[in-house]
């Protein structure tokens, strides 16, 4: 750790591949002890960001700081960090044990030292009891957890993770992620996760770092990129965001009023820098949405009538395609829970006419 708390400082980094650059001046602080998530599409940067963190690719500009120590020419055999692959790289002929044991063998360590860093290793993975057995006789999340044992018995500052959960399936995924970020928790060193699964990266991170065309649009954490999105990509990015585009009218103190082309006008949150007649983007969150029958007056400054273009009936929630007056298609999410069958508090259904409320404050206003 450095005398600042930071385990990983990025500065202006910069690393191209051949005309396409897949880092541009990046900067980047990770704090020792959290669990970080580097998240983005494909051709976003992130992998390229974890190989230079790994030691893998060499930046061609800018400075990598891990553990306080510059990084420039450090070997990865020589860093404070271990890379768990997406494949999980396990030795199909030899155990768990033997798999975990591997790298400390080629150190050179001693054996009596080996056997008990085995030990405390596939017990963090809660693997203890099946150390005796080959990768094919384990689940796909036993063996991801092997190869956790085998990074951490090394007891690197520094975990970084490539896309940790992509080569499971939807249940256990879910589950595991649960897991790797209780075992991050227990044993108290810095995880780096790239992924591109928006869900992973908000249930997993302390905070994460969207990525796009090799730039970091935004850091935070889960809830404050959810929330109060920087751009419209990230808005689109994470979860499911609507957006419509106008023009400001009027600024007055907390809140901005927008025209909106085809449905009027709309109340939202202001920002700074945004003046009246600027060009601006609204997006919403689909759960913030609001349907009806009638106009409530529940204190909701946005209205609009809508028609319901399709309902997907998801269990504990139906989701709502909605045409806007704009025709416009925005989403929307009602619980299920207290709905009756014959009462007002009923699921809509396609061709149905409704109400679409929200607040001013349930927006986000984006300068376009």
């Amino acid at each position: 750790m450095d005398q600042n708390g930071y385990s990983v400082e990025l500065r202006e980094v910069t690393k191209r591949h051949g005309a396409t650059v897949a880092v541009d001046r990046l900067s980047l602080t990770i704090r020792t002890g959290e669990f970080f998530s580097i998240l983005g599409p494909s051709g976003s940067g992130k992998t390229s960001l974890l190989r230079l963190l790994a030691g893998f690719e060499q930046p061609d500009s800018g400075e990598i700081i891990i553990e306080g120590r510059h990084m420039e020419g450090i070997p990865p055999n020589r860093r404070p960090v271990n890379l768990v692959f997406q494949n999980y790289a396990l030795f199909p002929h030899m155990t768990a044990a033997r798999n975990v044991a591997f790298g400390l063998e080629m150190q050179g360590m001693a054996e009596a030292e080996i056997g008990p860093r085995v030990t405390k290793a596939l017990e963090m993975v809660r693997l203890a009891s099946k150390q005796d057995r080959l990768p094919a006789q384990l689940s796909g999340g036993e063996q991801q957890r092997v190869a956790l044992a085998r990074a951490l018995v090394n007891q690197p500052a520094v975990l970084l993770l490539d896309e940790p959960l992509g080569a499971l399936d939807k249940q256990l995924r879910l589950d595991m992620e649960v897991e790797l970020k209780a075992l991050q928790e227990r044993v108290g060193i810095t995880f780096v996760c790239v992924t591109h699964d928006q869900e992973e990266a908000l249930t997993m991170s302390d905070r994460l770092a969207v990525m796009n065309h090799g730039r970091l649009l935004q850091v935070g954490t889960p809830e404050e990129i959810y929330t109060a999105p920087a751009s419209a990509f990230v808005a689109n990015f994470i979860g499911v965001s609507n957006s419509v585009s106008g023009r400001v009218e009027s600024v007055v103190g907390q809140e901005a009023t927008v025209f909106v082309e085809g449905i009027g006008v709309i109340h939202a949150p202001a920002v700074p820098g945004v003046i009246v007649g600027a060009s601006v983007l609204i997006t919403i969150r689909p759960e913030r949405l609001h349907l009806s029958r009638e106009q409530a007056s529940d204190g909701s400054q946005n209205r609009c009538a809508v028609r319901i273009a399709k309902a997907i009936y998801a269990g504990n929630e139906t989701q709502y395609l909605l045409t806007l007056p704009n025709n416009q298609t925005w989403k929307a999410r009602m619980p299920n829970s207290g709905v009756v069958a014959d009462g007002a508090t009923k699921r809509f259904h396609a061709g149905e006419s409704a109400y679409l409320q929200w607040r001013a404050d349930e927006a986000v206003l984006l300068p376009e």
